[in-house]
């Protein structure tokens, strides 16, 4: 990667088929095949895409993170949440902080916002360093494995007192 002020961290043009085009191909790279791709592409056409930011280097995209809605559903209502999922960087990308610096951009702009709460199902190394924990999550029902599925508080105590289960858009297909 050249050096890191070349990487320009943006908000996806949506009427642009080259960033399109480009996207589907970071997550089908990263994730060798085009599951979150495919999920990607239905977020989008469900009208459920938050936020949809890029990497790039020089005119290429080498990045992509989204965020999309989803809910939490508690027995005194719906809680508004955020999913994150999929984050991808090309693989010869990889392990030089592009991802990172999607998630962190990602996460100011959620909370600029006016969002509360984000949920990641991901590896228990990495998400925490972005703040996300398991014991945040604990009280919320998912179908994801414990240690792997975590919560954000985008704004301090706004889990507090949230019990329930998290409802993803059908995108998801859970």
């Amino acid at each position: 990667m050249g050096a890191a002020e070349d990487l320009l961290i943006r908000v996806e043009n949506r009427e642009n088929a080259a960033d399109r085009a480009a996207i589907r191909a970071i997550n089908e790279s990263a994730f060798a095949g085009s599951e979150e791709a495919d999920l990607v592409d239905r977020l989008r056409a469900d009208g459920n895409a938050l936020i949809s930011l890029v990497a790039e280097i020089g005119n290429r995209l080498i990045g992509h993170v989204l965020f999309s809605r989803m809910r939490i559903e508690t027995q005194t209502g719906l809680v508004a949440a955020v999913a994150l999922a999929p984050v991808a960087v090309l693989p010869e990308h990889q392990r030089l902080g592009v991802g990172g610096r999607l998630i962190r951009k990602g996460l100011e702009m959620l909370r600029t916002g006016g969002e509360k709460i984000v949920i990641v199902v991901g590896h228990p190394d990495y998400y925490p360093l972005f703040g996300f924990s398991t014991e945040k999550a604990r009280a919320l029902d998912s179908p994801f494995p414990a240690d792997v599925f975590m919560a954000l508080e985008l704004s301090p105590g706004s889990l507090a007192g949230i019990r329930g289960k998290v409802l993803y858009p059908s995108a998801f297909g859970l």
